[in-house]
């Protein structure tokens, strides 16, 4: 059984990235520069966001985050992405989900410039995704697809599960499985909250993702022998023996599952670091791409 460790890929990549950046650096050239934007102040977005703009520090970009209050109005906050779309020095941005309730997520992600869009959400780059068409990837998917591809993990026709159908992970990563290339190539089916015999799908898959948000979800009685697993679920599980009060759990019973998988990723220090490493590969793929 062997680790996909997200932790020592997703460093592997910042180092990759930090010399870029210093090539550019050394040519007096324009270092790539992301943005972000929070509205309120949910402490795990939080948290997120200040690791983002850490691992913009680690890596030599130029960093802007810009906070807003939760009571901000859907019109200011589209304001200040019109404001960031027509800003020459950013060459991506994001913004943080969730929004709070006076906030229309959907007309939020469709006003950010889709040549700046590195989190991949915008229907222009999700379509041309979905056509295999050059385009920003989202994060996690992105970072999944590293994973495999790093760890030569034999994809092409094999059985690819998918758990969960979020237009974050599960559905564009049902997408990415099935193209032609490396990793893809396989055949792919979605699973969701509605899919009966659930345990009957995943025991016969080659490769599952869960990207479900339920803790301990993937039993070891639902994996065959020699499955690859990716977890993406991370979820706070109350645990008073905890310093914090709680535990990261993701959607797989790891101590199990782990004895029957060739592949696994951990939780924490899977796919949650290579969703960071791989917003800053879009963030330079942008910055390329406003050079042309």
């Amino acid at each position: 059984m062997t680790i996909l460790d997200g932790n020592k890929i997703s460093n592997d990549i910042k180092n990759e990235i930090a010399l870029e950046v210093q090539k550019m650096k050394d040519k007096g050239e324009k270092v790539p520069h992301l943005a972000a934007i929070i509205v309120g102040n949910d402490g795990a977005s939080l948290t997120y966001v200040g690791s983002k703009v850490k691992a913009c520090e680690r890596v030599g970009f130029e960093s802007t985050l810009v906070q807003m209050s939760n009571t901000t109005s859907e019109i200011e906050l589209l304001d200040k992405i019109n404001e960031l779309n027509m800003n020459p020095d950013i060459d991506g941005f994001i913004v943080q989900l969730p929004l709070p309730s006076q906030i229309d997520t959907q007309k939020v992600l469709l006003a950010v410039n889709p040549d700046k869009d590195v989190d991949g959400f915008h229907p222009t780059n999700f379509g041309k995704m979905a056509l295999d068409m050059s385009t920003f990837i989202p994060a996690t998917p992105f970072g999944i697809l590293e994973l495999l591809e790093r760890y030569g993990v034999e994809t092409k026709g094999k059985h690819t599960v998918v758990i969960g159908r979020s237009h974050i992970v599960g559905r564009p990563m049902s997408i990415l499985m099935g193209r032609k290339g490396f990793p893809g190539n396989s055949t792919v089916t979605l699973t969701h909250s509605h899919t009966k015999n659930i345990t009957q799908i995943t025991s016969q898959a080659d490769i599952i993702i869960s990207a479900l948000g339920v803790p301990n979800f993937l039993k070891a009685e639902m994996v065959k022998d020699d499955a690859v697993v990716i977890d993406v679920g991370i979820t706070r599980v109350t645990d008073e023996s905890s310093p914090k009060g709680y535990t990261i759990t993701g959607d797989v019973d790891f101590e199990n599952v782990s004895k029957k998988a060739s592949f696994i990723t951990p939780v924490p220090g899977g796919v949650g670091p290579m969703t960071i490493a791989m917003l800053l590969k879009n963030t330079l793929l942008a910055r390329e791409h406003h050079r042309k």
